[in-house]
């Protein structure tokens, strides 16, 4: 699989679990993973533990539909970015949002070793 393709099946499988099961074969033990800063789970993660605890877990639990859609890729050797937007309804407070963002995926031999959340955290 190329880089492009590897980032793509985490976000275009049938549903969420392949999504991340996905994810899980393709990252490296040591991915670090950041969520951006004034972003509800900001923060960098290390290792998909603790990533699946702070970010993944949470989104799964606090959220109604929350989804990124993709709507444009860029590769460029070890780099791959996902353009795209964000949508879902908060449960505490029943509110939508819709937010768009890009994530920038760093590889290394097949292998996610880092990825970024950029995005307006205002929205």
């Amino acid at each position: 699989m190329t880089n492009l393709e590897i980032v793509k099946s985490t976000y275009e499988g049938k549903s969420s679990e392949e999504n991340g099961k996905n994810l899980a074969k393709h990252v490296a033990e040591d991915i670090q993973w950041t969520e951006a800063k004034g972003f509800p789970y900001a923060g960098t993660y290390t290792g998909l533990e603790e990533i699946t605890k702070n970010v993944f877990s949470r989104l799964g639990t606090e959220w109604i539909h929350y989804q990124f859609t993709p709507k444009q890729y860029v590769a460029d050797g070890d780099t791959v970015i996902a353009i795209g937007n964000y949508t879902g309804v908060y449960k505490k407070t029943g509110k939508g949002f819709e937010a768009r963002v890009a994530h920038l995926w760093t590889l290394k031999d097949s292998k996610i070793i880092r990825f970024e959340q950029i995005v307006d955290s205002k929205t």
